[in-house]
């Protein structure tokens, strides 16, 4: 009999945590871990192309999505800004019977600035420079998870306008190329 899977969503702004804490995750629940910033590094290095963020993050999905359907635990490890995409993935796991645990990490942005000069001081080869202008606008576009996000109770959305599904929602979203 197969076992019910979990996915993790690890949520949150660059240098929170989401990283460390999905490396536990991965070791403590056998999870399959998905971190984007260590694919776009190893095909990128300095470079981080938006078009190219939208559809790594899509692929490592498409291969979350089947490791649940195998039976397998996933934890995605993106920071998942906006509540549709968190929207998103939920409905994908519920639809697959695999549960869902968001897992929210906060920090203060004088925290923040100081992780993310010692990440490039460093680890230079993990990351890129972040401006303090790039981090204002990055938690300005950040929807913080509600509390029925985060312990499950608050029922999944509907799809954005314009979209019947969340699967084709989740196509727009995360390209299958770069175009």
């Amino acid at each position: 009999m197969m076992r019910q899977p979990t996915l993790f969503l690890t949520v949150g702004l660059p240098c929170a945590g989401k990283t460390t804490a999905a490396r536990r995750i991965e070791i403590e629940y056998q999870a399959l871990r998905l971190t984007k910033d260590e694919w776009m590094k190893a095909l990128y290095g300095h470079e981080n192309p938006e078009s190219a963020s939208d559809v790594i993050e899509g692929r490592l999905i498409q291969i979350g999505i089947r490791a649940l359907e195998l039976g397998n635990n996933v934890v995605i490890d993106f920071g998942l800004w906006s509540r549709d995409e968190r929207s998103a993935l939920r409905r994908a796991a519920a639809d697959l019977g695999a549960t869902v645990e968001l897992r929210y990490f906060e920090l203060t942005p004088a925290e923040q600035r100081r992780r993310a000069d010692q990440r490039l001081a460093e680890a230079p080869d993990t990351t890129w420079p972040m401006s303090d202008e790039e981090l204002a606008e990055w938690a300005a576009n950040f929807d913080v998870p509600t509390a029925g996000e985060l312990d499950g109770s608050e029922p999944i959305d509907d799809p954005p306008a314009g979209f019947v599904t969340w699967d084709e929602w989740r196509g727009h979203r995360w390209p299958p190329s770069i175009t």
